[in-house]
């Protein structure tokens, strides 16, 4: 059987049981994850960046987290935020499950971008999205301002379901995402963009 070229990038870097199992019980309560392509390419940028400070914009079942924890410093900590309770307690239990130490992340349930306006300016390495859309504009701006120079603000599920390539589709998630990515594409003097098509794609944007 000849698998496609994404399928055989998203299945390249295996999944362990405790993220397999954490993906699970995400499939029960309907968050949306990060796939395992992506989450391989986010530990991996994390390493790159030698990140010791993390946020994460959307915790769903805590799949995000374990993979990026793998990336980051062992000395760093990840701060996860999500504004669903059930969200951050399975992300517990997969953090708990993994011999995560208590120090090494924060899970906060509230409105996000709430949170995002309290967290300090220029003291992170890498800032991950994944949430609602409509709240990109507004989460563009906090990370510009909480990211160091040579930071990175990701946005994952970027493609939309595929819906962002397609003029045709003009509902309001889709819009946001669209325009969110025109907007940091066009803001050269404080990013330096990339798009690439692993998960449901990933924009990349350097703090310079």
């Amino acid at each position: 059987m000849i698998i496609d070229p994404h399928s055989y990038a998203e299945s390249f870097i295996a999944e362990d049981a405790i993220k397999v199992a954490a993906r699970a019980r995400g499939v029960e309560i309907g968050t949306r994850d990060v796939t395992q392509g992506a989450g391989a390419y986010l530990a991996f940028l994390a390493e790159l960046l030698n990140a010791q400070s993390v946020v994460e914009v959307g915790t769903g079942s805590g799949v995000g987290a374990l993979w990026l924890l793998d990336g980051m410093l062992k000395s760093g900590t990840l701060t996860s935020i999500d504004d669903e309770m059930e969200h951050s307690a399975i992300a517990r239990i997969a953090l708990t499950e993994a011999d995560i130490a208590p120090a090494r992340f924060r899970l906060i349930t509230n409105p996000v971008m709430e949170v995002m306006t309290k967290l300090t300016d220029r003291a992170y390495d890498l800032v991950i999205y994944r949430h609602n859309p409509e709240d990109l504009t507004y989460a563009i701006s906090e990370a510009a301002r909480i990211l160091r120079s040579g930071g990175v603000f990701a946005i994952d599920n970027f493609f939309g379901g595929g819906k962002v390539s397609d003029p045709a589709q003009r509902d309001p998630k889709t819009i946001a995402l669209r325009e969110a990515g025109k907007a940091i594409r066009a803001d050269s003097e404080t990013w330096r963009t990339s798009l690439i098509p692993v998960g449901d794609g990933l924009l990349l944007a350097t703090k310079l």
